[in-house]
């Protein structure tokens, strides 16, 4: 389990194709405090680090994983965010987040709001995919706040900290993102289509 707040990035240094999985090796600071078997959300999603060599590690992403998220669209020295597992005596600092991407979203505008920076995206409509005004939704592993919300369309607004500790900064109109709605709304949404 999760909770959106990004710890640190990590840098993609190689791509390998085996089969339909791909393996991502990445240099981090904190690849040193990291272990073979230990869960890490890279963009908001969940992988299993099964190598560490120096400042390098690698995780694979199975077909499914590459279908459903930005993954796959990842080059030698993109940038993804970095959350490790919650432990148990943490603190809820951002909301219940799995790691299991459900869908991705493209960013549709970028305003300005001298101080912060509106972030607007668009996603397919479907019953589970659903955001509330004031309510949670994790793009790329970042606990946000909805501010506006429709049944395709939703908008963040990011404080200057968030802009320069994460990869929204390279995040502009037409970027892929991967998002994760709240659990507790998707399994409500679930129960309510019963």
């Amino acid at each position: 389990m999760f909770t959106g707040i990004i710890e640190t990035l990590a840098t993609v240094e190689n791509i390998e194709q085996e089969n339909s999985n791909v393996h991502y090796t990445f240099s981090s600071n904190i690849t040193g405090e990291l272990k073979i078997d230990q869960s890490v959300a890279h963009n908001g999603v969940c992988l299993t680090v099964v190598k560490i060599n120096a400042n390098n590690y690698t995780v694979t992403a199975i077909e499914e994983t590459l279908n459903r998220t930005n993954l796959g669209a990842l080059k030698k020295g993109n940038v993804v965010n970095l959350e490790r597992c919650m432990p148990a005596s943490g603190r809820f600092d951002g909301h219940i987040v799995q790691g299991h991407i459900d869908t991705t979203a493209i960013c549709t505008e970028v305003n300005n709001l001298n101080g912060s920076w509106e972030f607007v995206f668009e996603h397919q409509q479907q019953q589970n995919y659903m955001t509330v005004e004031k309510g949670s939704i994790t793009i790329n592993g970042v606990s946000l706040t909805v501010v506006k919300s429709t049944n395709t369309t939703f908008s963040v607004c990011i404080i200057p900290y968030t802009y320069e500790h994460t990869n929204f900064k390279s995040i502009v109109p037409g970027t892929t993102v991967n998002l994760e709605f709240d659990i507790i709304g998707k399994y409500v949404a679930r129960l309510m289509g019963k």
